[in-house]
């Protein structure tokens, strides 16, 4: 990955590089929340790329045990998980609809369970309809959020299909007409019963414990 920084909200086709086997994961729609120790200075479309490190196969396994752990949480049990995961190609797109902390996140009612559980870090961005490249094209990655070129812009737009996602999900607006009015401290934290909130505790107590054994993306 290169060393250039380009971490601009005024980047006209934004794109983020992240290691495997995560960022095949967020554009095949099985991984919604892109967790950052900064918030997300976009929204609307942001395309994917997968960084050079190949990834080891017991974090490619711990990983998709993960998700089969939260998702069941939701009674989905078949998962289709990518065949391949490529490295130095741009993958897809998905749309950032809004950027919250973990802490909003795990008490939000309006999103399902597995949803929140994927809440590990300080900021969330909040991913959905992704679509993948039907040829990922090679390509070298840049440290941040950094423009994509116009003429690779141009090229995969054209290659871009639609994904269907094990659990749609459409993160809802504080306000529907303000783009950027779902972040950080817009969410008011909701009450839960005993009982919820046990099992949303045990359940990410099961989580956490695939998450510390692999490092999650460039930062």
């Amino acid at each position: 990955m290169g060393s250039r920084t380009a971490s601009s909200p005024n980047c006209r086709n934004p794109c983020l590089t992240m290691h495997q086997p995560w960022a095949s994961l967020l554009v095949h729609g099985i991984k919604r929340i892109e967790g950052r120790s900064w918030a997300a200075p976009i929204r609307g479309r942001l395309w994917i790329h997968a960084a050079g490190k190949i990834p080891e196969p017991d974090t490619i396994k711990a990983m998709e045990d993960f998700y089969r752990e939260i998702y069941a949480v939701d009674g989905i049990t078949d998962l289709k998980f990518p065949e391949h995961y490529p490295v130095s190609r741009l993958l897809g797109c998905v749309d950032v609809a809004g950027c919250i902390t973990c802490e909003e996140l795990v008490n939000w009612d309006a999103v399902p369970q597995s949803v929140r559980l994927e809440g590990q870090t300080p900021f969330c961005w909040l991913c959905e309809s992704p679509q993948k490249l039907v040829i990922p094209f090679e390509m070298r990655g840049y440290q941040g959020v950094y423009n994509l070129e116009k003429k690779i812009y141009e090229a995969a737009v054209r290659g871009l299909t639609s994904v269907s996602p094990p659990l749609p999900v459409a993160f809802p607006l504080p306000n529907p007409v303000d783009r950027f009015s779902l972040k950080p401290c817009s969410l008011t934290s909701s009450s839960k019963g005993d009982e919820e909130e046990s099992s949303l505790l045990e359940a990410t107590v099961a989580a956490n414990k695939f998450s510390k054994k692999t490092s999650h993306g460039a930062k």
